[in-house]
């Protein structure tokens, strides 16, 4: 099995296609395997990784709860670059992955040559944020004394992912099966330490008001924990659009691939000519009757 050398364990990857690379990053209650809807597509044209996080089997689950804070799940997308000697690349997200692409945009804006940022900002908000950390460490702790075969069925019929159990249930029992596989340790450490403890995107601000890697947002529109920190960010981030798909909730790649993929394809090509937009200044309405002047 490939693997990439990253702090404190091993990082297993997978790559596809050849061409200009994308490096995909999963979300909390997915792993590598989940992105596959996206890998048979791109794949045709561009040299497609998927990798699982840190504390994902075949990676590594090592037990230092400091390897598990978003600061290294952010620096893992770098660890499978710089093994795979790639110099820059298209970095895709989703969740926990989103929250990752985007501080990966901040931090190596030079290895980044667009960001799509998918489902992210659950947590953020402030009135949300007390909440989220005890339902958080809540959740871990269920994990630690449930398993994962027992807490995952739960999971997989929240208000935000009823949306994929309700439009493909074949789809929603592979993503059920492989949630069960995940390690309860794994998940617990990560819960706690990057989901529980994070900062919100939010303060930020400062920083992302200054990142120009050109940023795609996708979000479902009943995905609401995220929808509020969507139209932060759309608002704060100078290069960035903003995709919202009707009826869908978090697992939007799952959900709905074909808008995923036609999305994002569009959004690659405008990248890679230079001509995604930079947004005007004047089109932030001071007044809610709006005017310009000729």
């Amino acid at each position: 099995m490939p693997h990439a050398a990253a702090e404190g364990g091993r990082l297993y990857y997978e790559e596809t296609g050849e061409g200009y690379p994308i490096v995909f990053a999963h979300e909390f209650a997915a792993d590598h395997r989940e992105w596959e809807g996206q890998v048979r597509y791109f794949a045709r044209q561009y040299r497609c990784i998927t990798f699982a996080a840190r504390g994902y089997p075949p990676s590594d689950v090592p037990l230092d709860t400091r390897l598990y804070e978003y600061d290294h799940q952010v620096e893992a997308i770098v660890a499978v670059m710089r093994h795979l000697a790639i110099a820059k690349a298209h970095v895709v997200g989703l969740s926990m992955g989103a929250y990752s692409a985007v501080h990966f945009g901040l931090r190596h804006p030079d290895l980044a040559s667009a960001l799509v940022v998918a489902g992210c900002g659950s947590g953020s908000p402030l009135s949300a944020r007390e909440r989220f950390r005890i339902e958080s460490e809540a959740q871990a702790a269920r994990f630690d004394a449930e398993g994962m075969e027992r807490v995952a069925p739960d999971m997989a019929v929240g208000a935000t992912r009823i949306q994929l159990h309700n439009k493909d249930r074949r789809g929603w029992d592979e993503f059920l099966r492989h949630l069960q596989q995940h390690s309860a340790t794994g998940s617990a450490l990560t819960m706690r330490n990057f989901q529980a403890r994070r900062p919100s995107l939010q303060d930020f601000e400062p920083d992302l008001a200054k990142m120009e890697v050109p940023t795609l947002l996708i979000c479902g529109d009943e995905d609401e924990p995220c929808l509020e920190t969507n139209l932060f960010l759309k608002r704060t981030i100078p290069r960035c659009g903003l995709f919202v798909v009707p009826n869908t909730g978090h697992a939007v790649n799952l959900e709905e691939p074909a808008a995923f993929n036609e999305a994002m394809a569009s959004f690659f090509a405008a990248a890679e000519r230079g001509t995604w937009p930079r947004r005007d200044p004047r089109s932030k309405a001071a007044t809610l009757l709006s005017m310009g002047k000729a």
